[in-house]
């Protein structure tokens, strides 16, 4: 069924749509997608940080290391590329045996590149091959380094370390290293080892290793936390030690205080009855010195006399008193003293 379009047009809009409904724009149209299509698989472009192998027919035909822009026959040449640039290696971790029988868990890491492109596209073709064979091989000389050395040289990496020294343990009479045990190579030279030994044996792949280095060296969990028991069983030995020889010094410095406090009153006592003593001496001595003169005496008796009178005739009392008793004249003498003058005649 032909629909009739009787919509009014203005002319030039009529005539561009007559021009695009012809047959001619269509060629234009299949053409130009068909040398995009070609132009697109024709040329290719290679940059700064990558090698390009040519390959035609699974054959390498030639290999491109320059940058720019590159052509290759369509269809049946294939562009493979590989990084120029140093790529890097995280191996797992691996659980291995030391010399001195020590189970540990070694992680490493290393860093390589693609030194021949052309080997290495026919011997691993990709980088998932080569990380897989580095694993195999780094992986290995790992194990084997580790097992031909002790631990202290798989950690240590300086010679000639002296161990500190604690004062305070060694007052405690806690036993202490004296020296901390040499080492021969020392972790540095293990790497090297490593290195030099895988890339001896990986150059045939076309890669150069550049160097390899240990990220972690830790023990087996199960070790580890037996390890760590000990460790702590040691600490708190040391802190009991330090608990007991304090509670020791606590101890003495109590007794010794109770000693000074016991001498101190002790002192302070003697001294205080020394003193009194001699101020009981002084007094006894004024006192001599001052009942020793005849007037002083009289005057003593007579005041002993009074105390005497005072005390026996508190109340009414009565007495009967010979007149050459000392009492008897005293009151005599007493009321001739007190006694009014007589008139003269």
């Amino acid at each position: 069924m032909n629909v009739i379009d009787v919509t009014t047009r203005p002319a030039a809009i009529s005539a561009v749509v007559r021009f695009l409904q012809s047959r001619l724009v269509s060629i234009l149209g299949i053409l130009f997608i068909l040398t995009v299509f070609k132009w697109g698989t024709l040329l290719f472009v290679v940059h700064q940080y990558e090698t390009v192998i040519i390959t035609r027919f699974g054959k390498i035909v030639r290999t491109i290391t320059t940058p720019g822009l590159k052509m290759k026959l369509p269809v049946i040449d294939k562009v493979q590329r590989f990084d120029k640039r140093i790529l890097a290696w995280d191996g797992p971790p691996t659980e291995c045996p030391t010399k001195d029988k020590l189970y540990i868990i070694v992680d490493c890491f290393a860093r390589w590149r693609i030194s021949d492109p052309f080997l290495y596209y026919n011997r691993l073709n990709d980088e998932r091959s080569a990380l897989s064979r580095l694993d195999d091989i780094l992986g290995s000389e790992t194990r084997t380094a580790v097992a031909t050395h002790d631990l202290v040289e798989i950690i240590r990496v300086t010679k000639g370390r002296k161990p500190l020294r604690d004062e305070e343990l060694e007052k405690s009479g806690t036993m202490l290293p004296s020296t901390i045990p040499e080492i021969e190579l020392g972790r540095g030279e293990i790497e090297k080892q490593i290195t030099e030994r895988t890339r001896q044996k990986i150059a045939d792949f076309g890669i150069e290793l550049l160097d390899e280095r240990f990220k972690r060296s830790k023990y087996n969990p199960a070790v580890a936390e037996k390890i760590i028991e000990r460790m702590s069983s040691e600490r708190h030995q040391i802190a009991a030690r330090f608990r007991s020889e304090g509670r020791g010094e606590a101890a003495n410095i109590s007794g010794q205080k109770e000693s000074d406090i016991a001498s101190i009153s002790s002192t302070a006592t003697k001294n205080a009855l020394e003193i009194e003593g001699k101020a009981d001496a002084q007094a006894a001595a004024i006192y001599a010195a001052a009942f020793n003169p005849p007037d002083a005496q009289e005057f003593y008796s007579f005041l002993r006399s009074l105390d005497v009178m005072r005390a026996a005739f508190e109340k009414d009392t009565t007495a009967v008193l010979s007149t050459n008793s000392d009492l008897g004249r005293m009151l005599k003498s007493m009321a001739e003293a007190v006694a009014p003058p007589k008139p003269a005649r």
